[in-house]
């Protein structure tokens, strides 16, 4: 595995927990977690406007639509969800229960999408070596949230 793809990773998780406070405070502000998060999506898709844009991303292929799963179109809907779990929860745990807390969710939807080659992933055995992996981050998890 490339380097740069691992140090992307990580870059977009610090960002998703630089993301996590700053829109816990806009919550704050606005009084309202689902308003923050409206307003985070509502700057997130004018910043993507702009790049697709700037990069020559116009419009849909028409085959887009006839060729796609039904499922492939439920990401926003997912997102919405995500940053808005966020938002409420964020201020309540703290940031290192919350990403510890989101890991575990990605670790455990990941092993079963791994496994039966879910979404478009490729087909990856659960193994025992994968599975202590993904018990540690529960264990971290435990001795995050048990002060």
């Amino acid at each position: 595995m490339s380097v740069n793809l691992v140090l992307l990773c990580v870059a977009a998780g610090s960002a998703l927990s630089t993301q996590s406070g700053i829109n816990a405070r806009l919550s704050a502000g606005l009084q309202s977690p689902l308003l923050a998060a409206l307003v985070s999506f509502g700057t997130g898709t004018l910043v993507l406007a702009l790049l697709a844009g700037v990069m020559g991303h116009y419009h849909l292929p028409e085959s887009a639509l006839t060729t796609l799963p039904w499922w492939a179109w439920t990401g926003g809907i997912l997102g919405a969800f995500i940053i808005a779990s966020i938002v409420y929860v964020a201020p309540q745990v703290g940031a290192l229960a919350l990403a510890v807390g989101i890991v575990v969710g990605q670790v455990l939807a990941s092993l079963l999408f791994d496994q039966f080659g879910l979404l478009g992933y490729p087909q990856i055995n659960v193994t025992p070596q994968r599975l202590a992996g993904a018990g540690m981050i529960l264990v971290g998890l435990w001795l995050v949230v048990n002060k």
